[in-house]
C-alpha cells in the first residue's frame, strides 16, 4: 500500500499563459513517476486555471506505474479535515528545519500524508515552507541541501515505503548539465542519482536548454 504525497503549490501562474509555467509542469508529472502506482499524489491550492491545465495534461500522459494524481482549489488544510477528519498527527511535512530526519520507520504507520511546501526548488531557500511549519504538523528533514520538490518527494519514497535509509539513497550534489561541448548550466540543487546522472524530469533537459537560448537573445 502506498502513502498519500500532499504539495501545497505556492509558484505563481505564469504571466501569459496564466497557468502553471512549463518547468512546474514537468516537475508535476515527475512527481507521478517517482511516488508509483501504489500512491496518490495531491496537488494543493491551485488556480482555477492551473487545476484545469494539469489535469488535462495528466489526462493525456500514460498512468501506466504512475501515481494517481488529484488537482484541487482547496488548500491543505481543507484536505486535511474531508480525507483524515482534521487531524495533523498522521501528516509529516518535509521541513528543512525540522529536528528529526526522515527514517524507514516513518513509514510503518505514524504517518499516511507526506507535506511538501514552497516554491520548486528556490535558490536561494526562502523558506516559503514557514506558512505551513507553523499550523503544528509533525516534521522530518532530508538533509541540509536544497532539493528540488519532485526530488524530494522522490527520496521521500524511497525512505519510506521502500525502506532505503536516507543516507543509503545515491546523490548528485549541484551537477552540470551539459548540452553539447560548450553550452552547461549548473543546477543549484541535490538530485537522486541514477546512471551517475541527476534524476531529471522527462523533458526538462530540453526546456532548461531552450531557456538558456532565449537568454541569448537579443
Amino acid at each position: 500500500m502506498g502513502f498519500t504525497y500532499i504539495i501545497e503549490h505556492m509558484e505563481e501562474d505564469d504571466e501569459n499563459s496564466k497557468v502553471v509555467p512549463p518547468w512546474v509542469e514537468l516537475e508535476y508529472a515527475h512527481m507521478r513517476q517517482l511516488a508509483g502506482a501504489e500512491s496518490q499524489v495531491y496537488f494543493a491550492h491551485l488556480s482555477k486555471n492551473s487545476s484545469r491545465s494539469l489535469n488535462a495534461k495528466f489526462a493525456e500522459l500514460a498512468s501506466d506505474g504512475q501515481a494517481e494524481a488529484v488537482c484541487h482549489e482547496s488548500g491543505v488544510l481543507d484536505l486535511i479535515k474531508e480525507s483524515l477528519g482534521g487531524s495533523l498527527e498522521k501528516v509529516c511535512l518535509l521541513d528543512p528545519k525540522a529536528e528529526k530526519e526522515l527514517s524507514p520507520e516513518d513509514g510503518d504507520g505514524r504517518f499516511e500524508w507526506f507535506l511538501f511546501g514552497g516554491i520548486l526548488g528556490d535558490d536561494p531557500p526562502r523558506d516559503r515552507t514557514a506558512e505551513l511549519r507553523v499550523m503544528g504538523f509533525p516534521a522530518r528533514h532530508l538533509g541540509p541541501t536544497q532539493m528540488t520538490t519532485d526530488t524530494a518527494l522522490g527520496v521521500t519514497k524511497r525512505v519510506v515505503h521502500d525502506k532505503v535509509p536516507l543516507n543509503n539513497i545515491p546523490y548528485i550534489d549541484h551537477p552540470t548539465i551539459k548540452f553539447n561541448t560548450k553550452d552547461s548550466v549548473e543546477m543549484p540543487f541535490k538530485y537522486i542519482a541514477e546512471n551517475g546522472q541527476p534524476l531529471l524530469p522527462p523533458g526538462m533537459r530540453e526546456l532548461l536548454f531552450e531557456d538558456m537560448n532565449k537568454g541569448f537573445e537579443f
